[in-house]
């Protein structure tokens, strides 16, 4: 199964997620457990989703069963804390890309550790499925797979013109969706895209086979992010499986002075038809991208007049040395609040809309346009600061609109780029930088 492999060259990031009781001995082992389980950028990267009626099954008494799985397949497995108005858990599982791993009943294949522990993981959660009694021995079975793929990735299943899903649905028989955003539960992320497959043990497996075959030869430029996104959640007394203790930079922020922070806030501009993606059932989805961010966020609708458009705020009090809480937030939001459109080739291109003061607007333009302009080199994403005339209503006197157009990975990249410079501009001003 061994196939071409995407290269990003992105530096991994990671910040543990273990809400453990603090002792002494994990905080000098934390560097070397934190080498040891964190995601890189060409590993291979697996979140099945569990029931919460089922977990147990994979986690065991006392953990036994998930150590061991750990043990017998050597990869790593998380099993995420449940999300209040979620019926699922995410079950993490994530290795090094190498096949070493036999898989089946004979060992001419190899695979990675990753999908080896994804079937073992499965097979667990199947078996508690299935019926033990005779009596239905003669009944079709019908289960469910439900995973997490990130956004950039998703197309690896699917294919041009969706031939490599269809394909896969021919060879196996089964039911394979990618369902739409309504449908993405609680403990997703914003960037996420849910993958269901449908239909008996055995054609499941076999699909399953496949899609993780896809997943395991095109990485997630995301995927060094997960980690980190688990460690702000932070839930008090928390089970993250197989994890060191987690530092949350929001605690460590708290204990310092506050003289020193500073408010960064943003004014997202999304349009009103996006807002139920943004919002979520019973505003899950909002609810979680603040539990993962640590940003204050707020939908402002008030000033949409004619119903095109309206404000997500976003505003955190920061510290210059730590991670912004307030990005974080935004970059979740982007695919959300954007607007999505083709190009003539048909690849998709969003378009996110961010309202900045005027005062402000010169960091990102620079001498003679010098710094916008390396942004759209470095990026390859249309980044335009529009005309007063083309504001949207929702826009103040004293604002302009930064648009930023390009796939989503490009755009994701312009994004960043904006927002880092508007933070350090906030802390300039305040002399918080020589």
């Amino acid at each position: 199964m061994a196939g071409q492999r995407n290269e990003y060259g992105q530096r991994s990031h990671f910040q543990p997620d273990y809400a453990g009781n603090g002792g002494g001995s994990k905080r000098r082992n934390a560097d070397e457990e934190i080498e040891q389980h964190r995601i890189g950028p060409e590993d291979t990267v697996y979140r099945y989703l569990c029931h919460v009626k089922r977990i147990g099954s994979v986690i065991g008494r006392g953990g036994e069963i998930v150590k061991q799985l750990r043990s017998d397949s050597k990869s790593n497995i998380r099993i995420c804390e449940a999300m209040p108005g979620c019926d699922e858990r995410v079950v993490i599982i994530y290795s090094s890309s190498d096949e070493t791993n036999p898989f089946g009943d004979g060992e001419d294949e190899l695979v990675s550790p990753a999908q080896d522990a994804l079937f073992r993981v499965h097979d667990k959660v199947v078996a508690e499925e299935l019926p033990v009694d005779d009596d239905f021995e003669e009944q079709i079975h019908m289960v469910t797979v439900r995973m997490l793929v990130a956004s950039d990735q998703i197309g690896c299943v699917i294919g041009k013109g969706g031939q490599v899903i269809q394909t896969i649905r021919s060879e196996t028989h089964a039911q394979i969706r990618v369902l739409s955003n309504e449908h993405l539960p609680p403990c997703a992320l914003s960037s996420d895209e849910l993958l269901q497959i449908v239909g008996e043990p055995a054609v499941v497996r076999k699909a399953l086979y496949h899609v993780a075959s896809r997943i395991h030869d095109n990485s997630s430029r995301s995927q060094h992010l997960l980690l980190s996104s688990l460690s702000n959640m932070n839930p008090p007394g928390g089970m993250y499986m197989n994890a060191p203790l987690m530092v949350s930079y929001g605690n460590y922020s708290s204990r310092r002075d506050d003289g020193s922070a500073r408010e960064f806030s943003l004014r997202l501009v999304c349009p009103v038809g996006n807002i139920g993606g943004v919002i979520g059932k019973g505003g899950g989805i909002i609810k979680q991208i603040r539990h993962e961010s640590g940003a204050s966020i707020k939908v402002d609708s008030s000033a949409a007049e004619g119903g095109e458009d309206c404000i997500i705020f976003i505003s955190t009090k920061e510290f210059i040395e730590d991670s912004s809480p307030t990005i974080s937030a935004a970059l979740r939001l982007q695919s959300r609040c954007s607007e999505k459109t083709e190009r003539e080739s048909g690849d998709p291109v969003i378009t996110t809309r961010l309202l900045v003061p005027s005062s402000q607007v010169g960091c990102l333009i620079g001498k003679g346009g010098a710094i916008i302009s390396g942004m759209r080199n470095a990026t390859r994403a249309s980044i335009r600061i529009l005309s007063k005339e083309n504001l949207p209503k929702v826009a103040y006197e004293d604002e302009e609109m930064v648009q930023i157009t390009g796939s989503l990975d490009v755009a994701s990249n312009a994004f960043s780029e904006v927002l880092l410079r508007l933070r350090a501009n906030i802390f300039e001003r305040e002399g918080n930088l020589k």
